[in-house]
């Protein structure tokens, strides 16, 4: 029997809808600058919900759609991965980095967090 063929009350539920918790994550990703980071923990206390490993979660499934490399780890690390990804977009877009260190794996450089991070202020507000 095809799912065509079922009651439409037996039939499965899709959904292409996502949670409310994940499309609020994702609003605060496109809200940054270019240029401009917050960390995972950031987006949680601007949302006062959740913590960094849940907004790390909405990122990892859902944030390929949204400047997911605005959304950092606090120590300035690039996402384990994604490093060169990430880093032709901080260079494209002049997000202050940190040169590495020779002892640095891979010799990539870190975010510089005190240039870089942003506090949600400039044209977050009125977002709610």
């Amino acid at each position: 029997m095809s799912e065509q063929s079922l009651p439409d009350d037996a039939r499965p539920e899709y959904t292409d809808t996502l949670p409310e918790y994940a499309e609020r994550v994702l609003e605060v990703a496109e809200l940054i600058p270019p240029g401009r980071v917050m960390t995972y923990g950031d987006v949680a206390e601007w949302l006062e919900e959740g913590g960094p490993r849940q907004v790390g979660r909405v990122m990892a499934l859902y944030g390929g759609a949204v400047p997911w490399w605005r959304v950092v780890r606090a120590d300035g690390m690039l996402l384990p991965g994604h490093e060169l990804r990430a880093l032709a977009h901080y260079r494209a877009e002049g997000t202050p980095l940190k040169q590495a260190s020779r002892a640095a794996q891979g010799h990539l450089p870190r975010l510089d967090m005190k240039r870089a991070r942003w506090d949600g202020g400039e044209r977050a507000e009125g977002h709610t």
